[in-house]
């Protein structure tokens, strides 16, 4: 490896060099000798004393590099990930499917990595979104494994990594909110109602393009026409989407005047707990409980059953 002068050089670099190495390797594609790799090894411990910032910046070098794959399993390979990022040296060897070595949870994610977007917040969620499958693992007696509320464990394992790494408030929140929902796009059939999908649209907010990136890049079978099947379903979720916003511009989900009506049905002056009301009704659409497109009396009644006004 020409660019890195001798095993003594790396020694002598202080523990930083050895992301910068890292780094290099996702860019560049190059592993280098044994030699190298081994004296890595004697000098990671020393990570642990490096600044926050720098151990972050260091990793995101390579999740972001061309050969990123490359990059993170020499810093396995070099004692490097067990020292920043424990949370995913445990997922190496990690099955997710009895007798089926491909489905190592460490294979899954650098291949997880690999396809996601070049977006910094997509391909850290991408790194850890399967790091809560560890703690959750259940191997049950048909031979069948289970990983239940694995992504709520995975996104709270995320906040002390946060603090760890330093992160910002913003790219916190950001890729934690990823990691928590990553499921849920990949779970979407056709059958699904338009009031599950605006649902779903709105609890996602300004992240679902993150979140349907992170999606497509979470589908690694290896089944003929799996991958295309599963990305194709994502894309149907995102036009279903699409649709929706477009139709309920044209059209709201709940009449005009709906504010007006409740204050009459009700003798209610106008006030903030008008729209707290009609708002009930909009959640209720939301959950399929109500049609929506009616007439205002048709949500009247639904607020009368209730009793909300009372």
């Amino acid at each position: 490896m020409g660019w890195l002068a001798s095993e003594t050089a790396l020694l002598s670099a202080g523990p930083g060099a050895l992301l910068d190495v890292a780094a290099r390797i996702a860019d560049e594609g190059q592993v280098p000798d044994p030699a190298i790799t081994e004296v890595a090894r004697l000098a990671a411990p020393a990570l642990a004393e490096l600044q926050p910032d720098k151990v972050r910046a260091g990793v995101e070098s390579v999740i972001m590099g061309r050969s990123l794959e490359l990059g993170l399993q020499w810093m396995h390979d070099a004692g490097i990930l067990k020292v920043v990022l424990p949370e995913l040296e445990a997922t190496v060897d990690f099955s997710q499917e009895a007798g089926r070595r491909h489905k190592d949870v460490w294979e899954h994610t650098k291949q997880v990595v690999r396809q996601a977007v070049p977006k910094p917040a997509v391909r850290w969620a991408a790194l850890l979104h399967d790091i809560g499958k560890v703690p959750t693992r259940v191997m049950l007696p048909d031979g069948r494994v289970t990983f239940h509320r694995h992504a709520e464990v995975g996104a709270r394992m995320f906040d002390p990594i946060a603090k760890r790494f330093g992160f910002d408030r913003d790219g916190r929140q950001k890729v934690r909110f990823l990691i928590l929902h990553h499921l849920r796009a990949n779970a979407y059939e056709p059958s699904w109602t338009d009031a599950a999908v605006r649902r779903f649209d709105h609890e996602m907010g300004d992240r679902l393009d993150e979140l349907l990136d992170l999606s497509r890049a979470d589908v690694t079978s290896r089944r003929p026409g799996r991958r295309q099947e599963a990305v194709a379903n994502i894309h149907a979720l995102k036009e279903r989407i699409v649709a929706i916003r477009e139709l309920d511009a044209r059209i709201p989900p709940l009449p005009p005047g709906l504010g007006n009506a409740i204050m009459e049905a009700f003798n209610l002056p106008p006030s903030r707990r008008i729209g707290d009301i009609r708002k009930l009704c909009q959640d209720a659409v939301e959950r399929g409980e109500l049609q929506e497109r009616q007439e205002a009396p048709y949500y009247i009644e639904y607020l009368r059953r209730s009793g909300v006004t009372s």
